[in-house]
């Protein structure tokens, strides 16, 4: 790829990245909030948040502050939504502000999305592991300043 090319694909994962960012913040989990954005041709076609099913209210912790087991991730919570549509995750780029899980890395690997963008590293790393040995192309996203947010 062209010097010319890295920079600007930098510049649109930069962008999407704060969009993912801004989705995160509608979030109603008090532990971690995540948001997610899932872009084709340059065009987003999907969207998503951690948080509970339709239906279910939308307190995600329990009196513990436990995060409450059928919480959906950002992650598949995107990938539903193109499910339910006509869209395809084929070919596509998810932006996401913390690392995937195991388990939301099996959906975004099975739905044919070839590129994850990430800012925050979650421990454990056998989400990330996986993606990589899937072909799916992985990269740790630093804010501006060079530092991870």
């Amino acid at each position: 790829m062209a010097e010319y090319d890295v920079e600007k694909q930098l510049k649109f994962d930069r962008a999407y990245m704060r969009m993912a960012r801004v989705w995160a913040e509608l979030s109603h989990c008090n532990r971690r909030k995540v948001g997610a954005i899932i872009v084709k041709d340059r065009k987003i076609i999907s969207d998503g948040y951690n948080g509970t099913p339709t239906g279910f209210e939308n307190e995600c912790e329990d009196e513990e502050y436990h995060t409450k087991w059928y919480v959906l991730h950002a992650e598949a919570n995107a990938i539903l939504k193109i499910a339910a549509s006509t869209q395809s995750c084929a070919g596509a780029t998810l932006y996401v502000t913390m690392s995937p899980c195991r388990e939301c890395s099996k959906l975004i690997h099975q739905s044919g999305i070839c590129r994850v963008v990430y800012s925050t590293g979650y421990t454990d790393t056998s989400g990330l592991d996986f993606l990589r040995e899937a072909g799916v192309e992985v990269v740790h996203l630093e804010d501006e300043e060079g530092k991870e947010k």
